[in-house]
């Protein structure tokens, strides 16, 4: 199962504000978010958000809906963790332009860590659902989980495809979107 959390796309991606506007941003946000539900390909996906429009947006698409008010990132993808029915978890973020296919994530044992291109992020992650991981996304997310890797006496695999390690945060990313 694809656990992809997504915030409103009207509100996404404020720090393109500098080159893109609002409807812009909105339009690229979904755009990615639409990207990486094709590459889940045949696994189920369930969009973690409490915005109604996404709601509607995952319905449309296939997806099931974490419905996750009031709660920050690392709250919002533990929710929908929680109440996934699989053994094992692929956490993907919608920013993912280039995203292909996430089956070469899944992994059968351990965690499986996506880095972003700068090694601060963790763009994707695999992890046993029942393994107690807790989220540390936010600067220094990458460390920080596989730093929870160990705590939990689990192996990491780290694997770095170009087309999960591309995130956009920044206006200089926006240009290798394709």
């Amino acid at each position: 199962m694809v656990v992809v959390p997504v915030k409103s796309f009207a509100r996404a991606k404020a720090r393109l504000a500098p080159v893109l506007d609002e409807r812009e941003r909105a339009e690229l946000a979904q755009r990615m978010a639409e990207r990486v539900l094709a590459a889940a390909g045949s696994l189920p996906v369930t969009i973690a958000c409490d915005d109604e429009d996404v709601a509607a947006w995952a319905r449309d698409h296939g997806a099931l809906v974490a419905w996750t008010p009031g709660t920050d990132l690392n709250g919002s993808v533990t929710a929908a963790v929680a109440a996934a029915d699989a053994d094992r978890i692929v956490v993907a973020h919608a920013d993912l332009p280039k995203a292909r296919d996430l089956m070469i994530v899944v992994g059968d044992g351990g965690i499986v860590l996506v880095p972003d291109r700068k090694h601060d992020g963790t763009n994707v992650l695999s992890i046993p659902r029942d393994a107690g991981f807790v989220f540390h996304y936010g600067p220094g997310s990458f460390a920080k989980h596989r730093a929870e890797a160990a705590r939990l006496g689990l192996d990491v695999v780290v694997i770095e495809p170009p087309v999960l390690t591309w995130d956009v945060d920044e206006p200089e990313d926006i240009p290798t979107c394709d």
